[in-house]
């Protein structure tokens, strides 16, 4: 086994952050959990709470947290457009302060320390796909720019406490991910579909449903993230983590409705303001670098995910 570490996961008790918990643990490491509840979950980490290597710490991160750890993952953010738009200068707090504090933090015990970015720092991207050099096309003064601005301010943060104080760093810009233990009413695509389909509800898209995207299942995307914390520290991102293979909204809606057996039919709804039109990640680096692919294809991911909202349902 590899040598016991110490390690902070910001967010812990969502939906990524609950899975990574599981997988350091299992590895033996001795894991922190930090959330605030604002979207995380308590039952998401409540079969881990009798487990003497995790240990569970209601804080939010942008107030200064002061522990002594090996390691950081920084993933507390609200990560959909319901709830990232709800408070939206929180939001921009939690983006930017909170990567103060928890630079700051690994500055001072000399951790590494992962950002969780995402693929909104590309914007609505006028290249496709999207690789790491592409500087981006964002609205600063939209209503997604609390995330999109807050994210892309915490890489330069992420960039210049690397060099100006030589804080070891891993920025991942993480693409559309899915899974259990997603929220049924977080208004991402994956779960609104499986809910609307599982109550034979009308699924809804919006636009004409042409718009492109590519889903990654959490069990991918959380392996890919460990191996970037175990590469050298030389690999310092930001580096794309998704899945490459693209599907259009109607067809991800045809692919649900066909999976649940539901009689449900699609409508159409006006698109919102600055909904990207493709989304696809470029992931040449990652393989190159880690050695890493997604390997659960969309209509194997999508079964446990189904089951897990259905059993959210039946309760």
């Amino acid at each position: 086994m590899l040598s016991r570490k110490r390690i902070a996961i910001t967010g812990g008790a969502g939906f990524l952050g609950s899975h990574l918990c599981e997988k350091l643990l299992a590895q033996g490491h001795e894991v922190l959990c930090i959330d605030n509840f604002y979207t995380g979950a308590k039952v998401n980490i409540a079969h881990l709470l009798g487990n003497p290597m995790f240990e569970l710490i209601r804080h939010d991160v942008t107030f200064p947290l002061y522990l002594e750890v090996d390691e950081i993952y920084n993933l507390a953010c609200p990560a959909s457009p319901i709830h990232y738009q709800f408070d939206p200068v929180q939001t921009t707090k939690t983006s930017v302060h909170g990567a103060i504090n928890m630079l700051g933090l690994a500055k001072r015990v000399k951790a590494k320390i992962f950002q969780a970015s995402t693929s909104e720092v590309y914007g609505d991207p006028l290249i496709h796909p999207q690789s790491e050099s592409y500087w981006g096309h964002v609205n600063p003064i939209g209503i997604r720019s609390c995330y999109d601005e807050g994210k892309r301010c915490a890489e330069t943060l992420f960039f210049d406490y690397h060099r100006q104080h030589r804080v070891r760093i891993k920025v991942g810009r993480i693409f559309n991910t899915y899974g259990p233990r997603m929220q049924q009413n977080d208004g991402r695509v994956v779960s609104n579909f499986i809910v609307q389909a599982l109550r034979h509800e009308p699924i809804t898209i919006y636009g004409d449903g042409s718009q492109s995207r590519s889903f990654c299942y959490v069990d991918d995307l959380i392996e890919a993230f460990v191996r970037f914390m175990e590469s050298d520290d030389e690999l310092v991102g930001p580096l794309n983590l998704g899945n490459p293979v693209e599907f259009t909204i109607r067809e991800l809606a045809h692919r649900v409705v066909e999976m649940t057996d539901s009689k449900s039919t699609i409508v159409e709804k006006p698109l919102p303001m600055d909904d990207p039109r493709q989304r696809q990640p470029d992931i040449s680096l990652a393989r190159e670098r880690l050695g890493w692919e997604p390997k659960v294809p969309l209509a194997e991911g999508l079964k446990p995910t189904i089951a897990y909202f259905q059993r959210l349902l039946d309760r």
